[in-house]
């Protein structure tokens, strides 16, 4: 299930089955193989948005911004973020210690 980006574009074309040319607004481009791309961001209003998997970005000079992910399943469906929180239980202080003298068992002595 790969990770991908909303990458917002100047110009997104085809130039052949298997490959699309990205233009960003600041003028870098990167030639995006059709495998790594899921379709257009259609929330987008002001400019065309397409989904792009993160890895490939990584690998490319291509003008991006993290703001905006989402995870697609193997057959090409959103299935949102998934976020995993890790939770660190806070110290407590030990102030004194009351000794239950009914918890202590005694001790066998041969």
């Amino acid at each position: 299930m790969p990770k991908c980006i909303s990458v917002r574009l100047e110009s997104f074309d085809q130039i052949s089955p298997k490959c699309y040319l990205a233009i960003a607004f600041d003028g870098s481009e990167a030639l995006i193989p059709a495998s790594q791309y899921f379709g257009q961001d259609y929330d987008v209003s002001k400019s065309e948005a397409h989904w792009i998997t993160e890895w490939i970005l990584e690998k490319k000079e291509l003008q991006y911004s993290r703001k905006k992910t989402t995870i697609f399943t193997k057959d090409g469906r959103n299935i949102g973020n998934i976020t995993i929180e890790h939770h660190t239980p806070k110290k407590l202080e030990i102030k004194s210690i009351k000794q239950n003298e009914s918890l202590i068992r005694p001790t066998n002595t041969k």
